[in-house]
């Protein structure tokens, strides 16, 4: 019965329509408890959405728990490391703030607000569920080395980027972080255009780092884009 149990909820196969079935299942629940989040008040029928999801969630995280030892291989081990693992932290913070119960009147009422926020981590929960956001999970993981170089060379641009605008337009830019600040959001071509240079030579700063944020943004997007492709053609 675990074996079976573990099939349907960790290891699904091309034949097994209940596996499928529920991983569909999982993911319409996923999304329906994210629901309560788009409303300011608690309404009755919000408030059982998001209790039934919750209730759901637990006995996921129990069977999931219950067959640990199938998916760590660690033997009784695999019990204790389970709820360590990055995914059962997802599912555990993704029902915690279900059970969690404070007086209206207490003054950690916006606490607790807080703490439901933190259902949102549900979505991440959509990865065991979808092929789709795996093949995305696969090339992002073998694509790691060069995402990070890309990155490594935004932040280098971003922090020169942010020194030079910062010594020569000192006006403008009262303190480091402001110049981060614009670098970041020229690099990414934004512009919201709260802070910005007004002298000739910022202005030509500005204009320089904008086609060079145009060819770092547009690496990453390249980069995922090859690895995708080429992780369509091996499945």
């Amino acid at each position: 019965m675990r074996k079976r149990l573990f099939e349907i909820v960790e290891h699904s196969s091309e034949n097994d329509k209940v596996s499928k079935v529920y991983d569909i299942f999982m993911m319409v629940i996923i999304f329906i408890s994210l629901i309560p989040l788009a409303f300011k008040k608690d309404y009755n029928i919000l408030l059982i959405i998001d209790k039934v999801a919750a209730g759901i969630f637990i006995v996921d995280y129990i069977i999931r728990w219950f067959t640990a030892d199938m998916k760590l291989k660690k033997g009784k081990l695999s019990f204790v490391l389970y709820p360590f693992s990055i995914m059962a932290i997802i599912d555990f913070i993704s029902i915690l703030p279900s059970i969690t119960v404070l007086n209206a009147g207490f003054k950690t009422l916006r606490l607790c607000r807080m703490i439901r926020t933190f259902r949102v981590f549900r979505i991440a929960k959509t990865v065991r569920y979808s092929k789709n956001i795996q093949i995305i999970s696969n090339v992002l993981k073998k694509s790691k080395d060069s995402l990070v170089t890309v990155g490594s060379l935004a932040v280098c641009y971003i922090m020169i980027a942010a020194l030079v605008i910062f010594n020569v337009e000192p006006d403008s830019f009262e303190t480091l972080f402001d110049a981060i600040y614009w670098a970041t959001v020229s690099l990414t071509t934004v512009g919201y255009g709260d802070i910005y240079p007004v002298t000739d030579a910022g202005r030509i700063i500005t204009m320089l780092s904008s086609f060079v944020g145009i060819a770092i943004v547009a690496l990453p997007a390249g980069i995922i884009t090859a690895g995708y492709m080429s992780e369509i053609e091996e499945k």
